[in-house]
């Protein structure tokens, strides 16, 4: 269920999408229509249409935004979908009020509200009006519909903003109005009006996504860090140094939208009243909860973190999974953190890992936690084999986890040494989690055989082998093991 906070932010969205569209119907209606101007999207198609057959302007519109709305649902999402229902239908709405609101009860022609020969300023005021509903719209998530829609798919995907995207479009549109109006000067009215608009709405758009930088240097410098992370902002402390006072500094970076400068504002001032802050104007901001970067790099290949720095586990791992994703290693992003393993399943450590990956450094990634489960030592030592000798619990030493389960199983023989391998593998991609888990069956020998693998690989014989893993070579070893197995299924996720 949506908490108080959610339901007033869609009620405000919804609002303020009702509020552009009265002014996109006010502009379309009073300064574009009187004069026959042409502009872009299917509010210039549906006006075609009105001059070419005298139907009504919102029925076209009604009839053409349905049909691109429902095609485009799956793309931009129902909520996205929903709000542009919301806003062509009411935008279908303001137009009828305007026109009967504004036309000659007995003509039913509209005024010409600047005069009969300012057709110059009617496509000015046009544009400027619509310019700025459309970013009224387009920041409280919701759309006019129309060629909108296919702007946001655009740039849903390209590193094209929505003012491109519409210009390039109505272009096309606008040329076309000559077959209807046979006027060169309208075409080039509406050439106006469309550069005019589409200028609007990215400075405006703009506008609205402002993001600053904020550089407080306080003494008190951890209090307001943990005041403004708290109030939900990320921040950075970067080590300084006073001059003037010739002392070391902390100093807090926070960059923000503009909207959001006054909390951070407030939070300083409630803590530290003398703290020095400047604040600046940032170009473009990439990253989490601001712009994705929509460049594409040639070449590059999905980025994928599989959670270790183990050398063998990497190169086990990108040997099956083959050339469709650049797997990186923890160290490879830039990660050498201990990572939480405080659950006692294989499946629980496994996601604690790709979480902590996911969360603090932003990559899709997948973690796996493997266990060997020994039959006859109650499946020890299960989700400790990598520490099953430690003392402290922490330190990795092959040799002795060996040493410790061939002196447990010492004089067992047969079935009494029966064990299995299992991996299981924990994967968010795409903000979604899935796991996929990968066993195989065998024994311990009663001594160690071969060179190859690593961990307890030369004490344990699969199944219908005579030879133990480290006496097999890596690809043969890669067709049968546990983690093979489950790293197959992986890439069978992955071929879907």
């Amino acid at each position: 269920m949506p908490n108080t906070s959610e339901i007033l932010k869609e009620t405000r969205d919804y609002a303020m999408v009702a509020i552009g569209t009265i002014l996109y119907a006010i502009g379309v209606t009073a300064f574009m229509l009187p004069y026959k101007l042409t502009t872009g999207g299917l509010a210039g198609i549906s006006a075609l249409i009105f001059y070419a057959t005298g139907l009504e302007i919102e029925v076209s519109y009604a009839i053409l935004n349905t049909i691109l709305l429902v095609s485009s649902a799956k793309i931009l999402g129902w909520k996205f979908s929903l709000k542009s229902l919301w806003g062509f239908g009411l935008i279908t709405l303001w137009l009828w009020v305007c026109q009967r609101a504004l036309e000659d009860p007995v003509t039913h022609e509209l005024p010409f509200i600047l005069g009969e020969n300012e057709a110059f300023m009617g496509c000015l005021l046009c544009a400027l009006i619509e310019g700025f509903a459309l970013a009224l719209c387009f920041n409280f998530n919701g759309s006019t519909g129309g060629t909108d829609i296919i702007a946001a798919v655009v740039n849903k995907y390209r590193d094209v903003s929505i003012g491109q995207a519409l210009m390039f479009i109505d272009i096309i549109i606008v040329g076309s109005s000559y077959f209807v109006l046979h006027d060169v000067r309208k075409i080039i009215f509406g050439l106006v009006l469309l550069i005019i608009s589409a200028i609007t709405l990215d400075y405006a758009t703009r506008r609205f996504h402002q993001s600053l930088v904020v550089h407080i240097f306080s003494r008190n410098y951890s209090a307001i860090a943990d005041a403004i992370t708290k109030a939900g902002f990320g921040l950075t402390v970067i080590d300084g140094f006073g001059w003037w006072t010739k002392t070391e500094r902390k100093v807090l970076m926070c960059v923000c939208t503009k909207r959001n400068s006054h909390e951070v504002m407030e939070i300083v001032k409630r803590v530290d009243p003398t703290a020095f802050v400047s604040i600046m104007n940032a170009q473009s901001v990439y990253g989490e909860g601001f712009d994705f970067m929509k460049i594409k790099v040639k070449g590059q290949k999905p980025i994928i973190v599989f959670a270790t720095n183990n050398a063998h586990k990497l190169e086990e791992v990108r040997a099956i999974l083959g050339n469709r994703f650049e797997v990186r290693s923890l160290k490879e992003v830039g990660c050498f953190d201990e990572l939480p393993e405080t659950h006692d399943t294989l499946e629980s450590n496994a996601m604690e890992k790709a979480e902590y990956i996911n969360r603090f450094y932003g990559f899709d990634c997948f973690a796996d936690d493997t266990g060997l489960e020994i039959e006859a030592l109650g499946g020890e030592p299960g989700v400790y084999s990598a520490r099953y000798a430690s003392e402290n619990g922490k330190d990795h030493d092959s040799q002795a986890n060996m040493d410790k389960v061939l002196r447990k199983l010492e004089g067992k023989k047969g079935d009494e040494r029966k064990a299995r391998f299992r991996t299981v593998i924990a994967l968010i991609y795409d903000g979604k989690k899935y796991q996929f888990e990968g066993i195989v069956n065998g024994r311990i020998t009663e001594s160690r055989h071969g060179t190859e693998g690593f961990g307890y690989d030369p004490i344990f014989q699969p199944e219908g082998y005579d030879t133990t893993f480290a006496e097999m070579d890596a690809e043969a070893k890669n067709s049968i093991s546990h983690r093979g197995r489950a790293v197959e299924k992986l890439a069978a996720f992955f071929k879907k």
